[in-house]
């Protein structure tokens, strides 16, 4: 049934109802009879959510998910029934790059108060975005939405159920100054092989200048970001805006190239 199966993209995008509506550019009432099968999608409405899904418009009105599987393997070889297997839109070669580099933030900042999810969103989009107009290179590349709160990497849901699961990280709900919140933090090592000295130099540099940030002072921060500011709701940020950047965001010196 299309109405669950939209349910069910959006717990796992780790995505509000809210946001959705504000998407659709309807009340959450009516989003909300949409996830309980009171009320039909429009085409117009379905291709949107099909895109903030990262999924064919024809798959997404087969109740389809056709986003690219990649296993991951712990241990000895299980049984194929056995598998763990998560769903994720960034490019599978840079699946290990994306967890290493999150154990990495979490083992630097995660034990910080002020850091809690909402803070690790903003500090991985301004690691990938700023490493990106540093280098032209993509450092893990994942992929950003715009969401009411800030830039949201759309496969971070998939990757830490998947590590809480393997043993690899923790979660914790407390709170902040009253507010709920919740934490991650690192059970083992970051596997640092998989990084370059560049790019350890790169993320020290943005946890150095962020990391102190609250969860409002980084969505605030990141909201005037020419590659937030020029995305459509729910769509994808673009990788290329950064070069765009005005001088209070951008990292590269462009007078040295001249």
């Amino acid at each position: 049934m299309l109405s669950k199966f939209i349910q069910q993209l959006r717990k796992k995008n780790n995505l509000t109802q809210e946001f959705l509506a504000s998407a659709l550019k309807i009340s959450r009432p009516t989003y909300m009879q949409i996830e309980r099968g009171e009320r039909d999608l429009t085409i117009t409405e379905a291709e949107k959510l099909a895109s903030i899904f990262g999924i064919p418009f024809e798959d997404f009105r087969r109740a389809k998910d056709s986003s690219i599987t990649a296993e991951i393997k712990k241990g000895k070889m299980k049984p194929k029934a056995e598998k763990q297997e998560i769903r994720i839109s960034v490019p599978q070669k840079n699946l290990k790059k994306f967890k290493e580099v999150l154990l990495y933030v979490l083992s630097k900042v995660g034990g910080k108060p002020n850091v809690g999810e909402a803070v690790i969103y903003k500090l991985l989009y301004f690691i990938d975005f700023d490493f990106y107009e540093k280098f032209e290179e993509q450092l893990v590349g994942a992929t950003y939405i715009k969401n009411h709160y800030g830039p949201t990497p759309v496969e971070f849901k998939a990757v830490i159920d998947n590590m809480i699961q393997g043993g690899e990280v923790v979660k914790v709900e407390e709170k902040y100054f009253n507010y709920p919140q919740r934490k991650y933090l690192a059970v083992r090592r970051p596997n640092l092989d998989v990084l370059s000295g560049r790019e350890i130099e790169h993320i020290d540099d943005v946890l150095a200048r962020l990391s102190d940030k609250n969860a409002k002072e980084m969505e605030n921060y990141s909201h005037e970001d020419i590659p937030w500011k020029t995305a459509e709701d729910g769509k994808p940020l673009s990788y290329e805006s950064v070069f765009y950047r005005d001088e209070r965001y951008s990292v590269r010196n462009y007078d040295d190239e001249l």
